[in-house]
């Protein structure tokens, strides 16, 4: 401690890191989810990387919209925490699962009936047709997945992310040889090769063990009786609890929503221009994803101790560890997004051998080094915000940042809609650049209305 109720950097570091790790790994193993099936659908045909891409960006778009909502109980549930109401923590793991299961039928009509995607894309008929079948069966991991985003956020909330991190990985785990063994069959005992629709398949099954593990775990792990949450069966539905995550979530929900569609909608446009580019798009995107795991699990563990401070009244403190993770945040992606510019084509290598894809991927990752320091940014101050339940604003901002200038823009540069586009920034770069600008715009936004928000809690407290 460097004073009363204020935190050194050097302790801001290790608290955050602390938490930080463990949500890292375990956002990794999702990510893993993703860049498995993308090395081995190359592999087997990489053709059908158009139908991934799009697939994958339809499904990751309505369960992120989703999951939103559902988040939050991060900054709820850690603030009752902190307050040391273990109770009022608890049932928030409750009234979140209620929230994950309404959030559910309108997922799975939309997964059921992906019209408005692949209108978008646009797709040869063939294409089309696999990514129905990718959609229809990844739909029935939605609800497990929603529920176990509920029980994430609330561990993430309560300073236990390990566990979270455990089931994570061994999902993982059970996904690599499930996928294999059902994208090429196994004839000897009469199972077909399922191709791309094996991946969706290996998914379903590993969410819903992954799911069936926490709720055994919930039950049986004694720290979770303090909790409340030994009791059988969910609680009766709260409406004021329900009003309160709503009142947060629906503001989460619509920004996560716009962050993540203003990138996976890049993806459906870009199918328009044929299979290689959106190929090639569909690896620069996963590289980008991965890269994105270190901030977003530094900006969980702000979220997480930012909130638990408010709950506690440490305000001053709160505000510290809020800015220590902006600037460890901005630190590591200066030296991660040089470092993966500078070696993309061995990383690109990685996934396929294709000349053309490789030729469509290169010019995509040029852009890395600055979007990876704008996505960064962004991220950690949003997250922030959050746990001060700030979340309106930055929706506002996102919307015109990604949406606009993003999506907007990309699409008249890679079309060459208003003519005069120079060549080199038509097709999928043209994506890149106005996304890339979106992200520095929304970044300095979102860093303005932290600093802004941050000193008005400080006059406040006067």
């Amino acid at each position: 401690m460097s004073a009363k109720g204020t935190l050194s950097r050097a302790e801001s570091t290790r608290r955050l890191a602390t938490l930080a790790w463990p949500v890292l790994l375990g956002q990794l193993s999702v990510i893993g989810f993703g860049t498995l099936d993308t090395l081995l659908i190359a592999r087997y045909a990489s053709a059908d990387l158009a139908a991934l891409a799009v697939g994958s960006a339809a499904y990751f778009t309505t369960f992120v919209g989703l999951m939103g909502v559902v988040m939050a109980i991060g900054p709820l549930a850690g603030q009752a925490f902190g307050a040391g109401r273990l109770d009022e923590a608890g049932d928030q793991l409750h009234q979140a699962s209620w929230l994950a299961l309404a959030a559910t039928g309108p997922g799975l009509l939309l997964l059921a009936w992906p019209e408005p995607y692949l209108w978008l894309a646009r797709l040869p008929p063939e294409l089309e047709s696999k990514t129905r079948t990718y959609l229809a069966v990844l739909a029935l991991a939605l609800p497990a997945s929603l529920l176990f985003a509920a029980w994430r956020g609330f561990n993430t909330a309560v300073s236990r992310p390990r566990i979270v991190m455990a089931l994570q990985l061994g999902a993982l785990a059970a996904k690599v040889p499930l996928s294999i063994l059902l994208i090429h069959g196994a004839p000897s005992v009469g199972l077909p090769a399922l191709g791309l629709t094996g991946c969706a398949v290996a998914t379903a099954l590993v969410m819903w063990g992954q799911l069936v593990a926490a709720v055994v775990i919930t039950r049986r792990d004694a720290f979770y009786a303090a909790f409340g949450l030994h009791r059988r069966g969910l609680h009766r539905p709260n409406a004021a609890r329900l009003r309160e995550l709503v009142k947060l979530g629906v503001p989460m929900g619509a920004t996560l929503l716009i962050e993540v569609s203003g990138f996976t909608m890049m993806a459906i446009f870009i199918a328009r221009l044929g299979a290689t580019p959106v190929a090639g798009h569909q690896i620069a995107v996963n590289v980008v994803s991965i890269l994105f795991m270190v901030p977003l699990a530094l900006s969980n563990a702000a979220m997480t101790l930012v909130s638990q401070s408010v709950g506690a009244r440490e305000l001053a403190q709160a505000r510290q560890i809020g800015w220590h993770a902006v600037q460890i945040g901005l630190a590591l992606a200066v030296g991660l997004g040089a470092l993966v510019a500078l070696g993309r084509e061995g990383i690109v290598r990685l996934y396929t051998s294709d000349e053309a894809v490789v030729a469509a991927a290169l010019p995509l990752l040029a852009w890395l080094a600055v979007f990876h320091i704008a996505d960064a940014a962004q991220t950690l101050a949003a997250f922030v915000l959050r746990a001060w339940k700030i979340a309106t604003g930055p929706m506002v901002i996102y919307a015109i940042s990604l949406w606009g200038v993003g999506l907007g823009g990309g699409y008249l540069l890679a079309f060459d809609v208003l003519g005069g586009t120079p060549r080199w920034l038509t097709g999928a770069s043209g994506y890149w650049m106005a996304s890339t600008a979106g992200l520095v715009i929304g970044a300095a936004a979102l860093l303005a209305l932290l600093a802004w928000a941050m000193r008005l809690r400080a006059r406040e407290e006067l």
